[in-house]
């Protein structure tokens, strides 16, 4: 009955998402159904809530999100999209060079919602002018943003090693096997429909424009953030949390001194907007971690895997499952309410299936690059298409095609091949 009670509570904050309710306010309600049905007492459950935000790897969050904030604000987005635009040449070039830049915008901020932001602004006028389709450009911009959940340093990575007790450098590492596969499938994906879906046009020359030396020149200070990043992190230099410091310091350094960008109003957006997004995230960590609680107290998770063991005997199916569940609720919730919800629930389903908890968080990493541009909600497709001024109709299509020949694929190889998220944290002795 107890694993009822759950499923209700999960199709609940279903509903109340769906009608407009702010996500943390969503988990509230949850978290007021499950406090009632169980008859919980309220004040230690929110001393227990409080004592679980406790954590040093939390303080990640809001630097890393603040770091991506002042990419946009700054002039580093630009550099970097101005110095892959130049390297990304012959057939599809500028749709690798949306990937791309994707991915290294990824490298630094760890978060779909910046790159967006700044890679659709700046790429999305010079694509439909060199003939992309003005919905495809916002499908290929929304799979591609996603790399920044996939590239350490990834805000969602870290909220999965929070809720599930694993290493945020593990989780980092795990899931860089599968966004390098994910970025070679969008580029030959892009460059075989380039002549058949739609024709890419060589525009002529005009007016000046920088040098490839110079133009490498400016961007070196913004290509050098993921170098100090992750470099320190692997490196042994510092712990990921100190590297959101260095990365929000180094930010703040570049775009001050070097690109001289910043002026007090956009200094203090930037801010504003950091402090709102962590607000958020933390409220829905707060009544996340609650809700476990109450969960793991009755029992819910370890209820759910027997269920489930006694119904799909095959560890190929349990997979197969878990891969579909997470695809839906990625469809009908964001990146945070899935790892937060789903990959607890989950997880001793996975060990039972002798699945690494490292390798199950690039599975979770997989589905949300799949689930965040799926229909109905769909909210980092709706974004794109927000940014980019396409229709939602004109991006459904395209999307669809980028998740059934790439992304989809991938979650697969990653999901049945645990050695691409495994390989790279046993090498840095990090299992």
């Amino acid at each position: 009955m107890d694993g009822f009670y759950a499923l209700y509570a999960l199709m609940l904050l279903i509903a109340l998402m769906g009608i407009g309710l702010p996500v943390a306010w969503s988990f509230a309600g949850v978290l007021a159904y499950l406090t009632f049905i169980y008859d919980v007492n309220l004040n230690t459950l929110m001393l227990q809530g409080f004592r679980s935000l406790n954590s040093l790897v939390l303080v990640a969050l809001p630097l890393f999100i603040l770091t991506g904030y002042l990419m946009q604000s700054g002039g580093i987005a630009q550099r970097i999209i101005a110095f892959v635009s130049r390297m990304a040449t012959g057939r599809g070039g500028m749709g690798t060079a949306l990937v791309l830049s994707a991915a290294i915008f990824g490298a630094i901020a760890g978060t779909a919602t910046a790159a967006i932001a700044s890679i659709g602004q700046i790429m999305t006028d010079p694509l439909v002018a060199r003939g992309y389709p003005r919905g495809r450009v916002a499908a290929l911009l929304g799979i591609s943003s996603l790399l920044g959940i996939l590239i350490p340093p990834s805000i969602t990575m870290i909220l999965f090693a929070v809720v599930t007790r694993q290493s945020v450098a593990a989780c980092f590492a795990a899931t860089i096997g599968p966004a390098i596969l994910l970025i070679i499938g969008l580029v030959l994906y892009n460059r075989f429909l380039v002549g058949r879906a739609f024709d890419e046009i060589d525009l002529p020359e005009t007016g000046t424009r920088e040098g490839f030396g110079r133009v490498t020149l400016k961007a070196l200070p913004a290509l050098s953030l993921p170098l100090i990043i992750l470099g320190g992190i692997y490196g042994g230099v510092f712990t990921p949390t100190e590297a959101a410091a260095v990365a929000a310091v180094t930010a703040l350094l570049v775009g001050g001194l070097i690109y001289r960008e910043f002026t007090f109003r956009s200094l203090g957006s930037s801010f504003v907007q950091a402090a709102e997004t962590t607000g958020t995230i933390i409220l829905i960590l707060l009544f996340s971690f609650m809700i476990s609680r109450i969960l793991a107290f009755e029992r819910v998770p370890q209820d759910l895997t027997e269920a489930i063991q006694s119904v799909v005997t095959s560890p190929i199916a349990a997979l197969l499952m878990v891969n579909l569940v997470l695809i839906v609720a990625g469809a009908l919730m964001d990146d945070v309410s899935v790892t937060v919800v789903i990959a607890p629930l989950f997880l001793p389903l996975m060990i039972a299936n002798q699945v690494d908890p490292v390798h199950f968080a690039a599975i979770v990493a997989c589905s949300v690059v799949i689930g965040a541009n799926s229909p109905p909600v769909a909210p980092t497709l709706f974004l794109s298409c927000k940014i980019t001024r396409a229709p939602i109709m004109q991006a459904v299509m395209p999307a669809l095609g980028l998740m059934g020949f790439v992304a989809f694929p991938v979650m697969l190889i990653t999901t049945f091949w645990p050695d691409l998220s495994l390989a790279i944290p046993r090498a840095l002795d990090l299992l």
